[in-house]
């Protein structure tokens, strides 16, 4: 397996972990005015709290996300540079990373963050 490989690879990973974090919010507020008790899962939320707080400590903390760190250097390793990836690669990038400062980020990443414990507490979960 190549090192672009295990780029792509990373970074598919990375946007099915942002797909979980987005979607997973949105379908804890559909849920809790559907009604769909799955929504209310402990092991569901828990994870799904617990992956946005990780994220957030991270970009509080000035860091980058460990994925994109590590997505590039595979990406590097591999020798690619600007948009001389695969389709995958480059619609990822695209869909997954912008240029901003990573103060940003960390506002962004808080506020969700927030939304997420918020509705944690007002719609709890059930073990």
């Amino acid at each position: 397996m190549t090192y672009a490989f295990w780029a792509d690879v990373v970074g598919l990973s990375h946007a099915l972990i942002v797909l979980f974090l987005v979607g997973g919010q949105a379908a804890i507020l559909l849920g809790w005015v559907l009604g769909w008790s799955w929504t209310r899962h402990l092991w569901f939320r828990r994870t799904h709290l617990g992956t946005i707080a990780f994220v957030m400590t991270f970009a509080a903390l000035g860091q980058w996300c460990p994925l994109t760190i590590w997505e590039s250097d595979l990406r590097q390793r591999a020798g690619e540079a600007g948009f001389a990836k695969g389709f995958i690669a480059t619609w990822l990038d695209r869909l997954l990373y912008f240029e901003a400062p990573l103060e940003l980020f960390a506002l962004a990443y808080t506020a969700f963050t927030a939304l997420v414990a918020w509705s944690y507490w007002k719609y709890p979960p059930r073990t």
